[in-house]
Order: C-alpha cells, then structure tokens, then sequence
C-alpha cells in the first residue's frame, strides 16, 4: 500500500530542486516575485561575468589550465554565498528550516565551496590539477559535514 505523500514535505523538496537548478526559481514559484527576480538577475550577473558556463563545458572537457585562466575569480567568488543562499531561502520561504540552527549545513557549504574556488587554481590531488569547477565540488560535502556538526553541537548545547 502506499504511504500519502506530504504536501508540505513534497512542495519544500519542489522549492529546494528548483532553486538548485536555478537560483530564483523556487521564489517565482513561492509567489516572491520581486526576491525572485533580483536573484535570477543576479545570477545572471555573476555568471555571465564570472564566465561560468565557459568554465563549466571546459572542465567538462577536461581542459582544466583554460577552465582556470577563463575564470573571473573576482566575480565568480560571489556565486556559493549567492547559490547557497537562494536555495536555503526558497525552502524556507516553503515552510523548511524550522528546526534550530538548520541553516548551519548550507550556509557552511557555501563557505567552503568558496574556499575551493579560492584554491581552484593552484590545488592539485595527485599532481592533478583540479580547477574551479570539480575543486569547490569536492568541498561541498566537508561544508555540509561541518555545518551538520556545528550544528549538532549547538543543539547539544542549548538542550
């Protein structure tokens, strides 16, 4: 038999995919046009200046030394604050995050998805170059980490 699904369980996961996709859309969809709007223009922004999708297919192609040098670190160093950011408030915005300190896993990943970005051009594994788009990937999961045990921590704490 199946079990009912959670309208608002399923409508936070719905804002949470959206807005990973694209920041912005998970607001358009929550009905906060205006939020909405700004962050997609400022997606747009960052990514056009930063030349992000550039730096995308080139890491997808492997050519990471051209992924590196196409980068604009200056503007691309606000994209995890702004993407992280976006999808956090869209979700609450659907009614997530209720919990104490729950905030803490994504706010931390976007610090250290910056952090790698930071690193990206001169950070190697193996004397493999890694680049600005795999090396802030791989820092996603110590943000969350970090983020989940701060937060576990602070729960600790204040219980």
């Amino acid at each position: 038999m199946m079990k009912k699904v959670n309208h608002t369980s399923s409508k936070k996961l719905e804002m949470l995919l959206w807005s990973i996709a694209l920041p912005g859309f998970g607001h358009l969809l929550n009905g906060k046009y205006t939020k909405g709007i700004i962050l997609i223009f400022l997606e747009f922004l960052v990514n056009v200046m930063g030349n992000f999708n550039h730096v995308i297919v080139l890491s997808f192609h492997g050519n990471i030394q051209q992924a590196i040098d196409q980068t604009n670190y200056q503007w691309l160093m606000f994209y995890p604050c702004l993407y992280f950011f976006a999808i956090w408030d869209a979700y609450k915005d659907a009614g997530g995050g209720e919990k104490p300190f729950s905030y803490l896993p994504l706010a931390f990943s976007a610090y250290f998805v910056t952090i790698g970005l930071i690193f990206s051009p001169s950070f190697t594994i193996f004397g493999t170059l890694i680049g600005p788009i795999w090396l802030p990937i791989l820092f996603l999961p110590i943000g969350l980490v970090v983020g989940s045990v701060i937060r576990w921590i602070l729960l600790m704490r204040h219980t």
